[in-house]
């Protein structure tokens, strides 16, 4: 049986690959809406981390927090590509209050427990 560690390793290998193929996929074809990208790649990102809980390896918690601003942030860019609002959301901010409401929500979760 492989070691903790191997499995780990694996499991980001095979993120950070499919990574490259979905931003040569999102560089190659220009018709994707905007947000697509980071939209993939949070979901690979939280993908991994699904993987290594189900096969009993510890998760990380940055990739897992970065997988949810990327899902944030190409969620945003998305909705104001497809809806053509009158005005530019402000994704910056957005992101950085999701960021916040991360890191207050893990804190207490681990203050509960």
């Amino acid at each position: 049986m492989k070691s903790i560690q191997t499995q780990n390793s694996n499991f980001e290998v095979i993120a950070w690959g499919a990574i490259f193929i979905w931003w040569g996929i999102t560089e190659l074809f220009k018709f994707l809406p905007l947000g697509f990208g980071a939209i993939g790649v949070g979901l690979i990102l939280l993908g991994m981390n699904t993987a290594r809980s189900l096969n009993g390896s510890p998760t990380s918690g940055f990739s897992i927090t970065l997988g949810v601003l990327a899902l944030v942030w190409g969620g945003l860019e998305l909705a104001g590509s497809i809806l053509s609002l009158p005005f530019e959301l402000p994704v910056f901010a957005i992101l950085l209050i999701t960021l916040g409401a991360l890191i207050l929500g893990r804190e207490v979760f681990r203050i509960k427990n």
